[in-house]
Protein backbone atom coordinates (compact mmCIF):
# COMPACT_ATOMS: atom_id res chain seq x y z
CA UNK A 1 0.00 0.00 0.00
CA UNK A 2 1.46 3.48 -0.88
CA UNK A 3 1.44 6.03 1.45
CA UNK A 4 -0.88 8.26 0.05
CA UNK A 5 -3.59 5.31 0.15
CA UNK A 6 -2.67 4.84 3.44
CA UNK A 7 -3.69 8.21 4.57
CA UNK A 8 -6.53 8.32 2.29
CA UNK A 9 -8.04 4.94 4.86
CA UNK A 10 -7.10 6.19 7.70
CA UNK A 11 -8.41 9.55 7.22
CA UNK A 12 -12.06 7.89 5.79
CA UNK A 13 -13.34 7.81 9.62
CA UNK A 14 -12.82 11.42 10.38
CA UNK A 15 -14.41 14.34 9.71
CA UNK A 16 -12.58 16.89 6.87
CA UNK A 17 -11.45 19.03 9.91
CA UNK A 18 -9.15 16.59 10.76
CA UNK A 19 -7.25 15.40 7.83
CA UNK A 20 -3.90 15.99 7.45
CA UNK A 21 -1.94 17.89 5.16
CA UNK A 22 -0.71 15.68 2.27
CA UNK A 23 2.69 13.80 2.92
CA UNK A 24 6.28 15.32 1.95
CA UNK A 25 6.73 12.92 -1.51
CA UNK A 26 9.89 12.76 -0.61
CA UNK A 27 9.12 9.24 1.83
CA UNK A 28 9.78 6.07 0.31
CA UNK A 29 6.32 4.32 0.23
CA UNK A 30 7.28 1.15 2.04
CA UNK A 31 6.81 3.75 5.26
CA UNK A 32 4.15 1.97 7.21
CA UNK A 33 1.60 3.88 9.18
CA UNK A 34 -0.77 1.68 11.71
CA UNK A 35 -2.65 5.04 12.24
CA UNK A 36 -2.59 8.48 11.43
CA UNK A 37 -2.76 11.31 14.07
CA UNK A 38 -5.79 13.78 13.58
CA UNK A 39 -3.54 16.26 13.49
CA UNK A 40 0.55 17.36 14.43
CA UNK A 41 1.57 18.10 17.76
CA UNK A 42 0.78 21.64 19.15
CA UNK A 43 3.46 23.53 20.86
CA UNK A 44 3.27 24.43 24.34
CA UNK A 45 1.90 27.77 25.49
CA UNK A 46 3.06 29.02 28.39
CA UNK A 47 1.58 32.24 30.31
CA UNK A 48 2.79 34.39 33.61
CA UNK A 49 0.61 35.40 35.99
CA UNK A 50 0.56 38.54 37.67
CA UNK A 51 1.70 37.11 41.07
CA UNK A 52 5.14 35.94 39.31
CA UNK A 53 3.95 32.66 39.62
CA UNK A 54 4.61 30.15 36.73
CA UNK A 55 2.25 27.55 34.17
CA UNK A 56 3.41 25.75 31.28
CA UNK A 57 0.42 24.21 29.49
CA UNK A 58 1.57 21.52 27.03
CA UNK A 59 -1.07 21.16 24.51
CA UNK A 60 -0.13 18.31 22.41
CA UNK A 61 -3.11 16.24 21.58
CA UNK A 62 -4.18 14.21 18.69
CA UNK A 63 -6.94 16.03 18.08
CA UNK A 64 -7.48 20.00 17.25
CA UNK A 65 -9.37 21.28 19.75
CA UNK A 66 -11.68 24.44 19.95
CA UNK A 67 -9.67 27.81 19.90
CA UNK A 68 -6.57 25.91 18.79
CA UNK A 69 -4.10 27.65 16.19
CA UNK A 70 -4.69 25.26 13.58
CA UNK A 71 -2.25 27.62 11.32
CA UNK A 72 0.49 26.62 13.33
CA UNK A 73 -0.37 23.15 13.26
CA UNK A 74 -0.30 22.92 9.10
CA UNK A 75 3.56 23.35 9.55
CA UNK A 76 4.28 19.49 10.60
CA UNK A 77 2.45 16.53 9.87
CA UNK A 78 2.38 13.79 12.47
CA UNK A 79 1.78 10.70 12.14
CA UNK A 80 1.92 7.22 14.24
CA UNK A 81 4.22 4.63 12.84
CA UNK A 82 4.51 0.96 13.07
CA UNK A 83 7.93 0.17 12.58
CA UNK A 84 10.27 -3.32 12.47
CA UNK A 85 7.88 -6.42 12.04
CA UNK A 86 6.42 -8.85 14.37
CA UNK A 87 7.80 -9.50 18.14
CA UNK A 88 10.21 -6.55 17.22
CA UNK A 89 7.46 -4.26 16.28
CA UNK A 90 7.95 -0.45 17.74
CA UNK A 91 5.43 2.17 17.83
CA UNK A 92 6.86 5.77 17.06
CA UNK A 93 5.68 9.28 15.99
CA UNK A 94 6.98 10.51 12.97
CA UNK A 95 6.45 14.33 12.46
CA UNK A 96 7.64 15.79 9.46
CA UNK A 97 8.25 19.40 8.31
CA UNK A 98 5.78 20.82 5.78
CA UNK A 99 6.64 24.12 3.78
CA UNK A 100 10.43 23.66 4.94
CA UNK A 101 11.59 20.24 4.96
CA UNK A 102 15.19 20.11 5.03
CA UNK A 103 15.55 16.50 4.48
CA UNK A 104 16.90 15.48 7.10
CA UNK A 105 16.22 12.58 9.49
CA UNK A 106 16.28 13.15 13.57
CA UNK A 107 15.94 10.22 16.13
CA UNK A 108 14.78 11.46 19.48
CA UNK A 109 15.17 9.65 22.27
CA UNK A 110 12.58 10.12 25.46
CA UNK A 111 13.05 10.29 28.96
CA UNK A 112 12.04 7.49 31.29
CA UNK A 113 8.33 8.85 31.33
CA UNK A 114 8.25 7.68 27.56
CA UNK A 115 7.65 8.49 23.82
CA UNK A 116 3.66 9.82 24.69
CA UNK A 117 5.04 12.31 27.51
CA UNK A 118 3.42 15.68 26.29
CA UNK A 119 6.53 17.77 26.82
CA UNK A 120 8.39 15.19 25.34
CA UNK A 121 6.24 15.55 22.17
CA UNK A 122 6.16 19.05 22.06
CA UNK A 123 9.86 19.59 21.67
CA UNK A 124 9.74 16.86 18.87
CA UNK A 125 7.32 19.07 17.23
CA UNK A 126 9.35 22.42 17.56
CA UNK A 127 12.59 20.38 15.95
CA UNK A 128 10.02 19.52 12.75
CA UNK A 129 9.00 22.72 12.55
CA UNK A 130 12.51 24.08 11.92
CA UNK A 131 12.74 21.83 9.04
CA UNK A 132 13.51 18.22 10.01
CA UNK A 133 11.39 14.86 9.89
CA UNK A 134 11.72 13.46 13.69
CA UNK A 135 11.31 10.01 14.46
CA UNK A 136 10.03 9.44 18.40
CA UNK A 137 9.96 5.74 19.11
CA UNK A 138 8.43 3.74 22.41
CA UNK A 139 11.49 2.86 24.23
CA UNK A 140 10.00 1.07 26.79
CA UNK A 141 7.06 -1.48 24.92
CA UNK A 142 3.80 0.66 26.40
CA UNK A 143 5.34 0.53 29.93
CA UNK A 144 7.54 4.10 31.12
CA UNK A 145 8.18 4.77 34.16
CA UNK A 146 5.22 7.09 36.08
CA UNK A 147 5.79 9.27 38.51
CA UNK A 148 2.78 7.57 40.93
CA UNK A 149 5.55 4.00 41.43
CA UNK A 150 7.21 3.75 44.11
CA UNK A 151 10.75 5.10 43.85
CA UNK A 152 12.25 2.00 45.88
CA UNK A 153 11.11 0.24 42.68
CA UNK A 154 13.27 2.32 39.77
CA UNK A 155 16.31 0.67 39.97
CA UNK A 156 14.31 -2.88 39.16
CA UNK A 157 12.34 -1.07 36.18
CA UNK A 158 15.33 0.70 34.88
CA UNK A 159 17.32 -2.78 34.45
CA UNK A 160 14.72 -4.90 32.77
CA UNK A 161 14.00 -1.62 30.53
CA UNK A 162 17.20 -0.48 29.77
CA UNK A 163 17.52 -4.01 27.64
CA UNK A 164 14.18 -3.37 25.67
CA UNK A 165 15.46 0.33 25.42
CA UNK A 166 18.26 -0.78 23.39
CA UNK A 167 16.12 -3.15 21.28
CA UNK A 168 13.65 -0.61 20.21
CA UNK A 169 16.46 1.70 19.68
CA UNK A 170 18.44 -0.53 17.19
CA UNK A 171 14.52 -1.38 15.20
CA UNK A 172 14.43 2.70 14.87
CA UNK A 173 17.54 3.31 13.82
CA UNK A 174 17.45 0.59 11.05
CA UNK A 175 14.34 1.84 10.20
CA UNK A 176 15.50 5.35 9.65
CA UNK A 177 18.89 4.25 7.41
CA UNK A 178 16.25 2.06 5.32
CA UNK A 179 13.31 4.68 4.88
CA UNK A 180 16.19 8.36 5.02
CA UNK A 181 19.37 7.45 3.97
CA UNK A 182 18.59 4.66 1.42
CA UNK A 183 16.44 6.91 0.12
CA UNK A 184 18.57 9.85 -0.70
CA UNK A 185 16.37 11.84 1.68
CA UNK A 186 19.62 12.05 4.38
CA UNK A 187 23.30 11.67 3.90
CA UNK A 188 23.80 11.60 7.60
CA UNK A 189 20.95 11.27 10.36
CA UNK A 190 21.17 13.18 14.00
CA UNK A 191 20.24 11.79 16.88
CA UNK A 192 18.75 13.61 20.68
CA UNK A 193 17.53 12.68 23.65
CA UNK A 194 17.00 13.62 27.22
CA UNK A 195 17.71 11.96 30.52
CA UNK A 196 17.61 8.45 30.03
CA UNK A 197 17.60 8.84 26.19
CA UNK A 198 20.73 11.77 26.29
CA UNK A 199 22.55 8.72 28.41
CA UNK A 200 21.16 6.62 25.15
CA UNK A 201 22.57 8.88 23.19
CA UNK A 202 26.46 7.98 23.56
CA UNK A 203 26.08 4.54 23.68
CA UNK A 204 24.24 4.64 20.41
CA UNK A 205 26.77 6.99 18.94
CA UNK A 206 29.96 4.47 20.72
CA UNK A 207 28.37 1.62 18.66
CA UNK A 208 27.94 3.25 15.48
CA UNK A 209 30.32 1.61 13.48
CA UNK A 210 28.19 2.25 10.10
CA UNK A 211 28.45 5.74 10.54
CA UNK A 212 24.29 6.73 10.52
CA UNK A 213 24.62 9.40 12.64
CA UNK A 214 26.51 12.87 11.38
CA UNK A 215 26.04 14.22 14.84
CA UNK A 216 24.28 13.81 18.35
CA UNK A 217 22.73 16.43 21.75
CA UNK A 218 22.50 14.64 24.80
CA UNK A 219 20.02 17.16 27.26
CA UNK A 220 21.63 16.09 30.53
CA UNK A 221 22.24 12.25 29.95
CA UNK A 222 22.20 10.17 32.71
CA UNK A 223 24.50 7.35 33.53
CA UNK A 224 27.42 8.68 31.11
CA UNK A 225 30.72 6.48 30.82
CA UNK A 226 33.22 8.66 29.80
CA UNK A 227 35.10 5.47 28.56
CA UNK A 228 32.23 4.59 26.33
CA UNK A 229 31.84 8.35 25.05
CA UNK A 230 35.68 7.91 24.36
CA UNK A 231 34.80 6.09 21.68
CA UNK A 232 32.06 8.41 19.43
CA UNK A 233 33.43 9.68 16.31
CA UNK A 234 31.51 12.99 15.47
CA UNK A 235 30.48 15.68 17.62
CA UNK A 236 28.02 16.08 20.75
CA UNK A 237 26.32 18.60 22.29
CA UNK A 238 26.12 18.07 25.30
CA UNK A 239 23.63 20.51 27.22
CA UNK A 240 23.01 19.82 31.17
CA UNK A 241 22.42 22.05 34.71
CA UNK A 242 25.47 22.92 37.27
CA UNK A 243 23.01 22.02 40.03
CA UNK A 244 21.99 18.72 38.13
CA UNK A 245 22.50 15.41 40.27
CA UNK A 246 22.05 12.93 37.57
CA UNK A 247 24.27 14.51 34.94
CA UNK A 248 27.58 15.58 36.73
CA UNK A 249 29.32 18.29 35.52
CA UNK A 250 32.79 16.61 35.93
CA UNK A 251 31.42 14.01 34.00
CA UNK A 252 31.08 15.95 30.92
CA UNK A 253 33.85 18.46 31.60
CA UNK A 254 35.89 14.99 31.47
CA UNK A 255 34.74 14.66 27.82
CA UNK A 256 35.12 18.20 26.67
CA UNK A 257 38.82 17.84 27.75
CA UNK A 258 39.62 14.76 26.24
CA UNK A 259 37.69 16.71 22.65
CA UNK A 260 35.96 13.47 22.23
CA UNK A 261 34.89 13.80 18.50
CA UNK A 262 34.72 17.53 18.13
CA UNK A 263 31.94 17.85 21.38
CA UNK A 264 30.91 20.35 22.96
CA UNK A 265 29.57 20.82 26.44
CA UNK A 266 27.14 24.15 27.72
CA UNK A 267 26.63 24.19 31.28
CA UNK A 268 24.15 26.25 32.72
CA UNK A 269 24.37 27.95 35.67
CA UNK A 270 21.54 27.83 38.82
CA UNK A 271 19.88 25.20 36.43
CA UNK A 272 18.42 21.68 37.52
CA UNK A 273 18.14 18.29 35.78
CA UNK A 274 15.03 18.79 32.88
CA UNK A 275 14.92 21.91 32.41
CA UNK A 276 15.22 21.91 28.79
CA UNK A 277 12.10 20.29 28.21
CA UNK A 278 10.03 20.40 31.43
CA UNK A 279 11.09 24.40 32.37
CA UNK A 280 9.59 24.49 36.09
CA UNK A 281 10.34 28.57 36.05
CA UNK A 282 10.86 31.83 34.53
CA UNK A 283 14.32 31.18 34.60
CA UNK A 284 13.99 27.76 33.53
CA UNK A 285 12.07 28.90 30.44
CA UNK A 286 14.59 31.81 29.27
CA UNK A 287 17.42 29.03 29.47
CA UNK A 288 15.80 26.69 27.78
CA UNK A 289 14.88 28.88 25.00
CA UNK A 290 18.81 29.05 24.38
CA UNK A 291 19.16 25.87 25.08
CA UNK A 292 17.09 24.89 22.39
CA UNK A 293 18.69 27.43 20.09
CA UNK A 294 22.13 26.31 20.53
CA UNK A 295 20.74 22.61 19.43
CA UNK A 296 19.11 24.40 16.62
CA UNK A 297 22.31 25.83 14.95
CA UNK A 298 24.70 22.35 15.94
CA UNK A 299 21.62 20.24 13.90
CA UNK A 300 21.46 22.44 11.31
CA UNK A 301 25.41 23.72 10.86
CA UNK A 302 26.37 20.00 11.45
CA UNK A 303 23.84 17.95 9.33
CA UNK A 304 21.91 20.53 6.70
CA UNK A 305 24.90 22.88 5.73
CA UNK A 306 27.08 19.64 5.51
CA UNK A 307 24.41 18.28 3.29
CA UNK A 308 24.19 20.92 0.99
Amino acid sequence: MGLTSAIIIASSATTSRYLLNAPNPSFSPRLSFSKICNLSLNRCRRSLSRKKSYRRVCCSQVQIEEGTDEEACELVNGAEVSIGEGSDTVPAYLLSAVKNNNGTGILLLSDVFGFEDSCTRDFAYRIACNGYNVLLPDLFNGDPWGKERPKSSYEEWRATHNQIATKNITTSIKWMVEEFVAAGISKKLGIVGFCFGGGKVIEVLAEDEEGCFGLGVSFYGTRIDPSVAAKVKVPVLYITGDEDPLCPVKVVEEIERENVGGSKVVVFKGRGHGFVHRPASVEDDTDAEEAFTMMRNWLHNGLVVEKN
